[in-house]
C-alpha cells in the first residue's frame, strides 16, 4: 500500500512538476528497491509496510544528521534541501507518539515482559518495535527503557 501511495505522489509530481518531490520520492523508490533487492539475497520477502517505515524513519535520521553538519558548516541551501526532503518522507509516516504515549508505551512492554533489569533490554525494545514500527524514535526511545530498567 505504501509503495502504490508513493508511486501514486511520483505521478503527481510529474504533472505537477515539483522537482524536489519528483526527486525525493525517486531517492525513496531506489531505497525501497535496495533494500528489496538486499531482503531477496537473504531468502526473505519484500519488505513489508511496517518495515517501509523503518527504512523510511533510517532516511530521515541521516537526513537530520545532514542537516546538523550543513548548518555547521554554513552551507544553508543544503540545509534546507536536507530539511524539505524530510517533510516529504515524514508525510509517509504514521503520526508520531507523543513523549508521554512513549513513556506509557515502555511501561506496558517493560510490565508485558517482566523486564528486570539492563539484560532484558533486548526483549523491551522489540516489542516496542513490534507495535510502534514507524511511531515512534527508537533512539529516543532506547534511553527511555535503560532508565526505567536502570531505576
Amino acid at each position: 500500500m505504501l509503495r502504490d501511495d508513493i508511486n501514486n505522489a511520483v505521478k503527481d509530481a510529474m504533472r505537477a512538476k515539483d522537482e524536489r518531490k519528483l526527486s525525493t520520492l525517486r531517492m525513496v523508490n531506489s531505497t525501497i528497491k535496495n533494500a528489496d533487492i538486499a531482503a531477496r539475497g537473504e531468502g526473505k520477502p519484500p519488505l513489508s509496510d511496517a518495515d517501509l517505515l523503518g527504512v523510511f524513519q533510517k532516511m530521515i535520521k541521516q537526513r537530520q544528521e545532514s542537516v546538523e553538519l550543513y548548518d555547521k558548516g554554513g552551507r544553508a541551501e543544503l540545509a534546507n534541501q536536507e530539511r524539505e526532503e524530510i517533510a516529504i518522507i515524514t508525510a509517509y509516516l504514521p503520526k508520531q507518539m507523543s513523549d508521554d504515549d512513549v513513556k506509557a508505551a515502555i511501561a506496558a512492554a517493560v510490565s508485558e515482559t517482566g523486564a528486570a533489569g539492563m539484560k532484558d533490554m533486548g526483549k523491551v525494545i522489540a516489542v516496542l518495535k513490534a507495535k510502534y514500527a514507524g511511531q515512534m524514535d527508537f533512539g529516543k526511545a532506547s534511553g527511555l527503557v535503560k532508565a526505567a530498567l536502570s531505576s
